[in-house]
């Protein structure tokens, strides 16, 4: 009996994993791009609340997306050069995020900051 109940939590979990989908273009801070849909919404240290702009839309991340954007974008070589800098902030931040989407939110599997 144990066996198939975690053979079935396997399946569900691999039945998951394969509706997630990749998405990339420029992860901007979420509160920015709402308020100015022009100008250029890089995320910085202080952003707590990440979305991700692809062909010409922007998706927001959900609560685990957006601790996670922050670590990636803090481990990432673009985010230790953004902090010393000081034009950084006018550049875009490229990420690639593999999620599920929700509406036009992105329940977030994985994050990877270029």
């Amino acid at each position: 009996m144990r066996r198939i109940l975690t053979l079935g939590a396997a399946l569900l979990f691999v039945s998951v994993m394969a509706f997630a989908e990749t998405y990339s273009g420029a992860l901007v801070d979420a509160r920015c791009a709402q308020q100015q849909k022009d100008a250029v919404c890089s995320p910085t240290a202080d952003t707590v609340a990440f979305a991700i702009q692809v062909s010409g839309k922007t998706l927001k991340l959900d609560a685990d997306g957006n601790k996670k954007a922050a670590q990636a974008l803090k481990d990432s070589a673009s985010g230790a050069d953004r902090a010393k800098d000081p034009n950084a902030a006018a550049s875009l931040v490229m990420a690639t995020v593999q999620g599920t989407l929700n509406g036009e939110e992105i329940k977030v599997d994985s994050i990877e900051v270029q």
